[in-house]
C-alpha cells in the first residue's frame, strides 16, 4: 500500500509494481487480491493490466486504527 499511497493515493498499475518493487506479476495480483479482498484498495482491469486504487475511507480507517500516539 505504501507504494498506491506514496502516488497521492491516486491509482497505479501493477505493470508498475512489478518493475518498482522488482517482484513478478502473479506475486503482485496475489497480494493485491487480500487488499482488494480487505476493501482497502479497489482493482479495474484495462486492457492486460490490473489498476489499483486505495479506498480513501478504508484508509483512513486502518491510519486511525495504527496510530498508537
Amino acid at each position: 500500500m505504501s507504494h498506491i499511497t506514496a502516488q497521492g493515493c491516486q491509482e497505479v498499475c501493477a505493470c508498475d509494481l512489478t518493475k518498482e518493487l522488482g517482484i513478478t506479476q502473479p506475486t503482485v495480483s496475489h497480494h493485491m487480491k487480500k487488499l482488494v479482498d480487505a476493501g482497502l484498495i479497489t482493482r479495474e482491469q484495462r486492457g492486460r493490466w490490473a489498476h489499483y486504487s486505495v479506498v480513501p475511507e478504508a484508509f483512513q480507517q486502518l491510519r486511525d486504527l495504527l496510530d498508537l500516539s
